[in-house]
């Protein structure tokens, strides 16, 4: 009887989406990427939904509120986001295929899907520091505010391509600023960044202890590892019993961090 290889399926994830995102450049070339970054993110939202749990749906819209709940002065509203991951049991605000506009209370995640993302640019929106911007701007929210919240809600950032050097100070500037917002992150099919409260207890140990962003070079396995920590999260508990299908590097992730981690404030 053969053996599971679970690594090999999780593996196979990232692959099929590296796969996948080629599909629309190849037919079409350079002649609308709005409409091949839309296919992107559609084909990102498809793998994701695969594994969702019943109560959760999933699209692409815009989170309102208003702390004057009563006469509705005090009116916020979201960019609108690539992917949105919500309870299906709560009202709407607006409905329309995959478009959904609604409150922040219900929504468990939020993806900002790119192509590709650069290091830095003053004005471009694939650079990392301008996606990193627009999610920072979800803090308006209470439930989303990290410093404000008993539930954590994943917030991330998923580039299907990324050449940059992994190790770069604009990247700790944009890390920093965002101070533990964005709480997951995957550029391109090896590289991957994740969010801490606290280190304490990861093997082999970090020299710092408190909250701080930590890279990792999962080969093959960025894409997998953001999906599965993001179905960790929005489930209603987190299901420690899969565990070992969800992350399946041999002797964990910490044995592939890429130094030097990202300190933040207390």
């Amino acid at each position: 009887m053969a053996r599971q290889n679970i690594k090999r399926f999780q593996e196979s994830i990232t692959q099929e989406l590296t796969i996948s995102k080629d599909r629309v450049r190849d037919l079409i070339g350079a002649a609308n990427w709005a409409e091949e970054g839309r296919y992107k993110e559609a084909i990102l939202r498809k793998t994701i939904s695969q594994f969702l749990p019943s109560n959760l749906s999933i699209g692409t819209g815009f989170i309102v509120g208003n702390n004057d709940h009563y006469y509705g002065n005090q009116e916020r509203i979201s960019s609108q986001l690539d992917i949105i991951v919500y309870e299906n049991r709560t009202p709407l605000i607006f409905k329309e295929g995959d478009f959904v506009i609604l409150t922040e209370k219900p929504v468990r995640g939020v993806i900002e899907v790119k192509t590709h993302l650069t290091n830095y640019s003053v004005d471009k929106d694939y650079a990392f520091n301008k996606v990193v911007e627009k999610l920072n701007r979800l803090k308006d929210f209470e439930t989303f505010n990290p410093t404000l919240t008993a539930r954590k809600k994943f917030v991330g950032v998923f580039s299907f391509e990324y050449s940059d050097n992994f190790v770069n100070d604009r990247i700790e500037e944009s890390l920093s600023a965002s101070d533990g917002m964005i709480n997951h992150i995957s550029l391109g099919p090896d590289k991957f960044i994740r969010y801490w409260e606290n280190t304490e207890g990861l093997l082999p140990p970090t020299e710092h202890n408190g909250r701080c962003y930590i890279r990792y070079n999962l080969a093959k396995l960025s894409f997998s590892y953001f999906i599965s920590n993001l179905l960790h999260i929005v489930s209603d508990e987190d299901p420690i019993e899969r565990y070992w299908f969800s992350f399946p590097i041999e002797g964990t992730k910490e044995n592939y961090r890429q130094e030097p981690i990202v300190k933040l404030n207390l």
